[in-house]
């Protein structure tokens, strides 16, 4: 391995071993917690323009495993893990996933001390970083760090839009299959998955469709899916989904699409200090006081005081208080910041697929 440098806006310098692609990445530096599911984490859409951290200090030991994908290909900006396993093994795997980072054009480091880099950001809050690999000397550290702090994530939904045109669903329909259109935003592909476990026919459209558009398919119900960036950015689809909301067709929206469907109904988002990635964040259900263990991957939030009177706050983070989930009075609607469909990552909330068809089934 050559060595590879990881370099923060603040000045700091990691020195490491180059793992992936060689070159110069710049990306916001975030970390996640989760002790499994790395594929699904380097192929989870709303990762975009991310140097992503794994707080685990072993990853690559089952391989790579194309099955386990999130979608058809890694949006990462970059990857720093502790220990990179050369050896997989697992029954499905397929390769190693060094082979994978490079066959992704992903540069990444890893025998870095991930433990400190995480205290970092959790005191400082979200860093951009800087990985140059390729180079055995310290880079000028202060020509660098003017480049690593202006850069921004931008047209992030755009860039990772799966399919520019509508995808039909090749679910062979039944009396009692329900026909759900699936607004993509960066969705994840366990969202269809647990659609079509329950009897779904799926249409897949892509961001900028139109209200219009989707109304003329004739949905029995709206997913609005997970996605990365600010979600403020994106007037045109919240205009849309105002749009939707008039129509009394029940809607759910998952994490990026939690955010946008709140910021259609007149509420606020705003960035968090570090957002919450991996699959071990609890939540409260504040209609039953249950606590659910979640996987997460975000780093802005609904403002919970911006809340409008139709909109009831079901779900709250334990950890600092942020809004997790909204249940909508005046329509068929409800959303979660977390993901219920995670994959390689706690079920907990996997019920809340049945909720929704159960608010189908009700309309």
């Amino acid at each position: 391995m050559s060595t590879a440098f990881l370099i923060l806006a603040d000045g700091t310098v990691f020195e490491g071993n180059s793992i992936g692609a060689q070159g110069i990445t710049i990306g916001e530096t975030v970390f996640t917690t989760g002790m499994t599911g790395y594929l699904e984490t380097l192929t989870d859409p709303s990762y975009y323009g991310q140097i992503v951290t794994q707080t685990f200090p072993l990853i690559g030991n089952y391989g790579v495993i194309p099955q386990d994908f999130e979608s058809k290909k890694s949006y990462v900006n970059g990857y720093i893990v502790r220990e990179l396993c050369d050896e997989p093994s697992n029954f499905r795997c397929a390769g190693a996933l060094d082979s994978f980072l490079k066959a992704q054009g992903i540069i990444g480091i890893c025998g870095i001390d991930t433990r400190e880099l995480t205290k970092k950001i959790r005191e400082s809050g979200v860093m951009n970083g800087m990985i140059v690999s390729g180079k055995d000397e310290v880079p000028d550290v202060k020509k660098l760090i003017p480049q690593i702090s202006s850069y921004r994530i931008t047209s992030a939904v755009e860039n990772v839009q799966g399919s520019s045109v509508i995808v039909q669903s090749t679910q062979t329909a039944t009396k009692n299959t329900k026909h759900i259109v699936l607004f993509d935003f960066g969705a994840k592909a366990n969202i269809q998955r647990e659609l079509e476990k329950r009897n779904c026919a799926v249409t897949v459209v892509p961001y900028n469709t139109s209200a219009e558009k989707i109304l003329s398919l004739n949905p029995d119900g709206i997913m609005l899916s997970n996605g990365p960036g600010d979600p403020a950015d994106n007037t045109s689809v919240i205009d849309e989904i105002q749009k939707l909301c008039s129509k009394n067709i029940p809607i759910f929206g998952i994490c990026l699409g939690h955010q946008m469907l709140a910021l259609a109904r007149g509420a606020k988002t705003s960035k968090l200090k570090y957002g919450h990635r991996g699959g071990n964040h609890p939540v409260k259900d504040l209609k039953t006081g249950r606590v659910y263990i979640t996987s997460q991957n975000h780093g802005y939030a609904v403002e919970t005081q911006s809340l409008p009177s139709y909109a009831v706050q079901s779900f709250v983070n334990i950890n600092d208080n942020t809004c997790e989930g909204i249940t909508y009075t005046d329509i068929p609607a409800f959303s979660v910041q977390f993901h219920p469909e995670a994959c390689g990552g706690p079920h907990d909330t996997n019920f809340l697929f049945d909720r929704f068809m159960e608010m189908i089934e009700c309309r």
